[in-house]
């Protein structure tokens, strides 16, 4: 494939060439334009090594509408926003989840993430509850309780080396995550974060192979992922069995719902597998996603310390010297602005694969029923055709006198439809408190010549942590 037209992986603030708003190419054509047969070697490896270049570079060359023939996978690559609507709103009853969280399913069972039809819908009304509105601003002094926590943490390393910022962001979000939505601390279960990194790990590995090596062959990585799936089980085991004796349980928590929901339940081992599935699923989304935005956040703010003068600025004169409160939310607009840019140029979820479960028609192209469908958050938020700029790290894009983007779709960091991120208030709540805590008091200055990639997974995570010096403002 051409890289004359390639889309970059990091924000560089320089702008790639535009690409048509709407591929126009192969006008007549029922199928998407894609690249030849003889690519296949090369699409395997960047799939493998560098699935950002990949997607990015097919929108560059082919336009929105692209068709990956990967032996007998074919892809079926959609990167407009009315696309995303079609597929993720208009039509979501069409498709069920695709590539990666298939995979995922090994580890995750039928949770949340992963279930489709009734027993998805069961669960989300089971769910959705915990994520309302006035249940989230019940979190807001746990949550600047432990940003404060964190700051004090920073403040300690001033002047003694690096710090990894994304083991501090993702020891954040677990604590929240275990206690406001679990009523346990996480943190006796050790460093969950490195299980959860090799299960995603394995998840991509068999998405790539197509599953050709099985699980029971005696390699390096199959026992580290049996190993992390072993520790990550015992985990949720525990959990339940804490929380059913009467004297922990919480009455509003998500265990406790899960546990009321599950109770009717005539199977044991179907009760069992069902917490299970749910509870590993809450643990990988409720810390991951915060914690990789949170990374970002500092890489970009760094990259342009004036962004992070202007957030310390509103979060003293919003807060002065005490503890955030919910009803300061809107009032550290600036600082929600900066939380959307990173998330636009990093959303956490880079990519939603769907499966076909009938023939339909996107753009004007035929995808047949069974065909894997993939919408791109990464470069949909980065098309040029919506974006002015689109590479360039600006939070004004986001300040609410102006629309950000003329199409709703083109902005889509938590998903969309019927199966949009539950937990996107409590996500953002959690983001902005700890940005406006942290800015108030402290500068992060990324290592020197430490070059700074992102790993596209589950999510979108910084590629071998991200070491900071940590400065007083």
């Amino acid at each position: 494939m051409t890289r004359q037209r390639r889309v970059d992986t990091v924000a560089t603030g320089e702008p790639a060439a535009a690409a048509p708003a709407l591929s126009r190419r192969g006008a007549g054509r029922r199928v998407p334009p894609g690249p030849p047969l003889r690519t296949v070697p090369s699409l395997m490896r960047k799939l493998w090594f560098d699935r950002l270049s990949l997607m990015g570079d097919a929108a560059a060359e082919f336009g929105d509408a692209v068709l990956f023939r990967m032996g007998p996978k074919h892809l079926y690559y959609f990167n407009h926003p009315d696309h995303a609507r079609h597929v993720l709103a208009d039509n979501a009853a069409s498709y069920h989840k695709g590539m990666g969280l298939a995979e995922a399913r090994r580890v995750l069972g039928d949770g949340l993430l992963t279930s489709e039809g009734e027993v998805w819908q069961r669960q989300r009304r089971v769910i959705q509850p915990a994520f309302r509105r006035d249940q989230v601003a019940g979190l807001t002094s746990l949550i600047a309780g432990e940003a404060a926590a964190l700051v004090d943490r920073l403040e300690g390393q001033i002047g003694k080396g690096p710090v990894d910022i994304v083991a501090e962001m993702t020891r954040l979000t677990f604590a929240v995550l275990g206690r406001g939505l679990l009523a346990t601390d996480l943190a006796q279960f050790g460093h969950l974060g490195a299980a959860f990194e090799t299960v995603q790990d394995q998840a991509m590995f068999e998405m790539v192979t197509l599953r050709m090596l099985p699980l029971w062959l005696p390699l390096p990585r199959h026992r580290r992922f049996r190993a992390a799936l072993t520790q990550l089980e015992e985990v949720a085991f525990r959990l339940v069995a804490a929380h059913e004796n009467e004297g922990t349980r919480q009455g509003h928590d998500v265990l406790t719902r899960l546990l009321d929901a599950c109770r009717d339940e005539p199977s044991a081992d179907l009760r069992c597998s069902r917490l299970r599935d749910e509870l590993l699923t809450i643990l990988l989304a409720g810390h991951e996603t915060t914690a990789s935005t949170l990374s970002w956040t500092w890489y970009l703010i760094d990259r342009h310390p004036e962004v992070g003068e202007r957030m310390r600025a509103e979060a003293t004169q919003v807060l002065g010297d005490r503890i955030p409160r919910y009803e300061d939310l809107p009032s550290l607009r600036y600082t929600t602005m900066v939380i959307q840019e990173a998330m636009r140029l990093y959303p956490p979820v880079w990519a939603l694969t769907r499966r076909a479960v009938r023939a339909d028609q996107i753009g004007g192209y035929d995808v047949p029923a069974g065909a894997d469908v993939m919408i791109c958050p990464y470069t949909l938020h980065r098309h040029p055709g919506f974006w002015p700029d689109p590479h360039r790290f600006d939070p004004e894009r986001f300040d609410p006198a102006s629309a950000a983007s003329a199409h709703r779709y083109a902005y889509i960091p938590f998903g969309a439809g019927p199966r949009v991120c539950v937990g996107s208030h409590l996500g953002m709540l959690e983001a902005t408190l700890v940005a406006a805590m942290v800015a108030r008091r402290l500068r992060l200055a990324l290592v020197p010549v430490r070059t700074v990639q992102p790993e596209a997974m589950l999510s979108l995570r910084v590629r071998g942590g991200l070491p900071m010096l940590v400065h007083r403002r």
